[in-house]
C-alpha cells in the first residue's frame, strides 16, 4: 500500500542500517565522528588562515575558501543526523526533512563541482597567460564566479525535491543510505518516476558531467603549454602548481562516480557497500581537501606550523 506524502501529516523514511551490526552502531560512529571533526577543524583552519593573511587574498585562495565553506556545509547537513541515528537509534526521518537534506546535498555538490572548474580555469590562465592573470581573474570576478556557482546549483537541483512532492510512496520506506539522496528516495516511489529520472540525469550531465569535461580540456591545454617549455625541470616546476588541484578533483569525482555506479548497477550489493560509499562521498573530500592544500601549499602550511609551535 502506498502512503500519501502530501496528505499524511507525518510521512517518513527509514535510514539504512547494516543488517546484523545494529549493536555495533555506537562504535562504528566513532571513526565517522572523528572524520567529521577533522573536516570541521581543517576547513575552518583554511578559512581562518586565508582571512588573516593578506598575501593570500588572491583568486586561488578565495576559491579554496569557497571550497572549504561548501565542504563545511555539506558535511554539517548530513553527518550530525547520521551520528544521531548511530548513537540514539533515531532511524526515522520525515519526508520534509528528507527533501531539504536532499536539496542541500545535491545543490552543494553542484556548487563544489563549479568551483573546481573555476580553479582549473585559474590554473590555466596562470600558466598559459601569466601576464594577463591579474587582469582576467580579479577579486570582483572571483566573487561573481562564486555567486554564479551558487545560482547554478540552486537552479539546476531545486526541481529534484519538487518532482518528488506529488509522488506516492510504497510501504517499504527503507533507504539505502544513512541520509537522503534523490536516486534513493525516487526508487521507493510507487508511481511513474520517468520525469525525475530524466531530469536528474540531465542535471548531473549538464553540471557535473560538463564540469568534468571542461576540467579535462583545461588540463589538456595546460599540458600542451607545459610541454613547450625548454627543460624537464621547468616543466615539472610549472606543472607541480596543479598537483593539489588535481588531487582535490579526484577526491571529489571518484566518490561521486562510485556512488552513481552503485546506484545504477549495484542494487544487489550488500547494504554495507551502499552505506560506505555514501559516507565516503560526503566526508572524504571534506577531510582531504585541507590536507592536500596544506601539504602542497607553503603559504597555508607555514602559519599552521607557527601556530602549533607557539601555542
Amino acid at each position: 500500500m502506498p502512503f500519501p506524502n502530501s496528505s499524511d501529516l507525518s510521512p517518513s523514511f527509514i535510514l539504512a542500517s547494516i543488517p546484523g551490526l545494529e549493536a555495533a552502531h555506537f562504535w562504528m560512529a566513532i571513526p565517522l565522528c572523528s572524520m567529521y571533526i577533522m573536516a570541521i577543524a581543517g576547513n575552518c583552519m583554511v578559512l581562518f588562515i586565508v582571512k588573516t593573511e593578506p598575501s593570500l587574498h588572491v583568486p586561488m585562495y578565495f576559491f579554496l575558501c569557497m571550497l572549504a565553506a561548501i565542504d563545511l556545509a555539506l558535511s554539517t547537513s548530513t553527518v550530525p543526523r547520521v551520528l544521531s541515528f548511530y548513537w540514539f537509534d533515531t532511524r526515522e526521518i520525515s519526508f520534509g526533512a528528507c527533501l531539504v537534506q536532499m536539496f542541500f546535498i545535491h545543490t552543494l555538490s553542484a556548487i563544489e563541482s563549479t568551483i573546481l572548474l573555476a580553479m582549473a580555469v585559474d590554473r590555466y590562465v596562470a600558466i598559459c597567460h601569466p601576464l594577463r592573470h591579474a587582469a582576467i581573474l580579479t577579486n570582483a570576478t572571483t566573487a561573481k564566479i562564486g555567486l554564479a556557482a551558487m545560482a547554478r546549483g540552486v537552479l539546476f537541483f531545486l526541481p529534484l525535491p519538487l518532482l518528488l512532492l506529488p509522488l506516492p510512496f510504497c510501504s517499504s520506506r527503507v533507504l539505502s543510505h544513512s541520509f537522503c539522496l534523490h536516486q534513493d528516495v525516487m526508487n521507493l516511489a510507487c508511481a511513474n518516476t520517468t520525469p525525475s529520472v530524466v531530469y536528474g540525469l540531465t542535471a548531473i550531465l549538464l553540471v557535473m558531467g560538463l564540469d568534468a569535461l571542461l576540467i579535462c580540456i583545461s588540463y589538456l591545454l595546460i599540458l600542451k603549454a607545459v610541454l613547450r617549455l625548454a627543460s624537464w625541470k621547468e616543466r615539472l616546476k610549472v606543472f607541480s602548481t596543479c598537483i593539489a588541484h588535481i588531487c582535490v578533483v579526484l577526491a571529489f569525482y571518484v566518490p561521486l562516480i562510485g556512488l552513481s555506479v552503485v546506484h545504477r548497477f549495484g542494487r544487489d550489493l550488500a547494504p554495507l557497500v551502499h552505506i560506505t560509499m555514501g559516507n565516503i562521498y560526503i566526508l572524504v573530500p571534506a577531510v582531504l581537501n585541507p590536507i592536500i592544500y596544506g601539504v602542497r601549499t607553503k603559504q597555508l602550511c607555514s602559519p599552521v606550523l607557527i601556530y602549533c609551535v607557539f601555542s
